[in-house]
């Protein structure tokens, strides 16, 4: 129960974008234990329907994919994706990806001092289990406090 309040508390705090609508029709249901997800700008996910990889820049430069969990999204959506007036949200299918996924210090280091899931390998777009694009057009929390919920109940 408290898994599945703490991420019904994580979607509510996706403060800068709302979910607009479920762009992909898939057969997979949405997994509310399944909590790794990719941000991608509309033309990486053009990029990535194309080829059948997801890989941004910045993963090709660091080497590994990166990822967040539900915690996580809020601060990287503001922190990344601040500019952007629409993105695509992943949800990737963790038992498809766990063989090469590693939960790290984040890279760049910064504030954020949780680990964060880094997939090392290509990661293919039959991985992904649901898909939404999110828009711009909800209230702004402060980067801190988006932080401190990262940390969790706990920190």
């Amino acid at each position: 129960m408290d898994k599945m309040k703490e991420l019904f508390t994580c979607l509510l705090l996706l403060s800068s974008f709302v979910i607009s609508e479920n762009v992909m029709s898939l057969t997979k249901e949405f997994n509310l234990n399944n909590e790794i997800y990719k941000v991608l700008t509309l033309d990486e996910w053009e990029q990535a329907q194309a080829s059948g990889v997801i890989i941004t820049e910045l993963d090709k430069a660091d080497g590994f994919i990166h990822l967040s969990t539900a915690n996580q999204l809020n601060a990287t959506l503001s922190l990344y994706f601040g500019k952007e007036e629409s993105v695509v949200l992943l949800q990737v299918e963790h038992a498809q990806i766990h063989d090469k996924l590693k939960f790290e210090a984040p890279v760049p280091p910064g504030k954020r001092t949780s680990t964060f899931p880094h997939y090392y390998g290509d990661l293919n777009i039959k991985a992904v289990s649901q898909v939404w694009q999110l828009k711009r057009g909800a209230f702004e929390i402060p980067i801190e406090v988006m932080l401190q919920a990262e940390q969790g109940p706990n920190s």
